[in-house]
């Protein structure tokens, strides 16, 4: 029979095909409805949350920790053998190849010396990303929240580098910087020598450096303009009227109320510098010799791109490389702590 109270419910004129969408609409909602309340009533309203992050725990769980366990597995088996059950146990091998070195600042006492040589490069370049990215980042955060001309489009072109991929953005200036690229053409043009770049281990990691500001400034711009737009515009008021330097406003106001969006941009761009890798591949192949050679090329190399794949060595070097992610995450966390209270 038709449910007259139902049809009296649906506005006077709808046509057969849209009386028919939604009928079928409500018999959709009441298919998804009757399992999940009954599944409330079940476990209760509470534990509905955990039913819900189930999917996104079991993805995150098979394609992360998972892979953790894996790589721990390997870092204390040895062998050639691909699965796990093929490969003999060795314990800590590899891990007292990595440390076994004369002096840990001289990489060629090192038994693993490419990996203290991936170590030291990898340090020298976070520091000087760190300082860079986070200065230059500040700086257009800052000069992008005045009231400027075309602002937009200045915030958008700051931001445009980070939708390329980093392969992309690695092949644009290994084009601009090669023995007969743009920035060559452009030195001879105005009678100059060509430079070598990438001869040159110096210049080398100063592209490279240079490159990955460059690509992923955008990002950390963006964090930091969106703190400086939350802090209130009364205080800058209030500190104009007291006729306050504006050296003194951004070392005052502007950088303690910022602090937040710093401390996440520091974070984020430690990780990601220790993490480097395939930018500064394409761009230098970590050359000149091992002049740009990261930890993360080292474990790449080591496990896949050697004639002798070494898996055990890699995954004990990657295993390495997240616990010093770890604590220095820890510790970053920890003086945001301190510097709150």
């Amino acid at each position: 029979m038709t449910d007259r109270s139902a049809l009296s419910r649906e506005p006077a004129g709808a046509s057969l095909p849209a009386r028919l969408v939604e009928r079928l609409w409500d018999g959709l909602i009441a298919l998804v409805d009757a399992p999940l309340a009954a599944l409330q009533r079940l476990v209760g309203a509470e534990r509905m949350a955990y039913f819900f992050l189930a999917p996104n725990l079991i993805f995150f769980g098979l394609f992360v920790f998972v892979p953790i366990g894996i790589c721990i597995v390997y870092s204390v088996t040895g062998g050639a053998g691909i699965f796990p059950f093929a490969r003999p146990y060795v314990g800590a091998q590899h891990y007292a190849t990595l440390a076994d070195c004369g002096s840990y600042l001289d990489p060629h006492s090192c038994q693993a010396d490419h990996f203290w040589r991936g170590v030291r490069n990898t340090l020298i370049f976070s520091a000087f990303q760190l300082v860079a990215m986070v200065g230059v980042s500040l700086f257009t955060a800052l000069a992008l929240n005045r009231d400027i001309r075309a602002r937009g489009f200045f915030r958008a072109a700051f931001f445009f580098p980070v939708l390329l991929s980093p392969v992309v953005v690695a092949l644009i200036w290994k084009w601009i910087l090669q023995r007969d690229g743009l920035l060559n053409a452009a030195i001879t043009a105005s009678g100059g020598q060509k430079i070598l770049f990438f001869v040159e281990p110096g210049w080398a990691m100063f592209w490279a450096v240079f490159v990955s500001v460059w690509a992923h400034m955008g990002f950390y711009t963006l964090i930091l303009l969106a703190g400086l737009q939350a802090i209130p515009r009364d205080i800058y008021e209030a500190a104009e009227m007291d006729g306050t330097k504006p050296l003194r406003v951004l070392t005052r106001l502007t950088l303690p109320l910022l602090w937040p969006n710093l401390l996440v941009v520091l974070v984020l761009v430690l990780i990601r510098a220790v993490q480097t890798f395939d930018e500064v591949f394409v761009l230098t192949g970590g050359g000149p010799g091992t002049a740009t050679l990261m930890v993360v090329q080292f474990i790449y190399e080591t496990a896949f791109a050697n004639q002798t794949q070494n898996f055990g060595l890699a995954s004990a070097a990657s295993i390495l490389l997240g616990g010093l992610l770890f604590v220095l995450t820890l510790l970053q966390l920890a003086l945001a702590r301190r510097k709150a209270a």
